[in-house]
């Protein structure tokens, strides 16, 4: 168990500035104004995105190979899930003045599929390539 969190340690971090930023008042960030409509759905997609990427990235350390078995990929899916879904509930339960939206968890589900999706593509290239820990 210490060994596999020795590696997901920017995965961790990660997850904890998604959820500290996901749970603040948006009139406590300065210069809070929205780019464009629907920004707020792309930033979810990239903080998800991101996460994936670094779970992943953690996996490869952790083995010291680009091999993956498709329970680690169902983990990773339920890790994100969780934290979307649990985002979400907080938001609409706890921290009331955000607003809990199920197109931000589908941003969040697009996030991570666009990070499972680019590992299984990428990985087949360096599948037989060993990573210097």
């Amino acid at each position: 168990m210490l060994r596999t969190l020795k590696f997901q340690w920017p995965a961790i971090a990660w997850a904890l500035l998604v959820l500290i930023l996901c749970d603040i008042p948006m009139s406590d960030v300065p210069g809070n104004s929205h780019f464009f409509e629907g920004f707020d759905k792309m930033v979810h997609l990239g903080f998800f995105f991101v996460l994936t990427v670094f779970l992943f990235y953690g996996k490869i350390k952790q083995q010291n190979s680009f091999e993956y078995r498709f329970l680690t990929i169902v983990k990773i899916v339920t890790i994100n899930v969780l934290l979307g879904g649990g985002i979400e509930l907080l938001q609409w339960k706890v921290f009331t003045y955000r607003s809990a939206e199920w197109w931000d968890f589908f941003a969040d589900m697009l996030g991570l599929g666009m990070g499972v999706f680019s590992y299984l593509l990428l990985h087949r290239k360096a599948r037989r390539l060993k990573v210097k820990v």
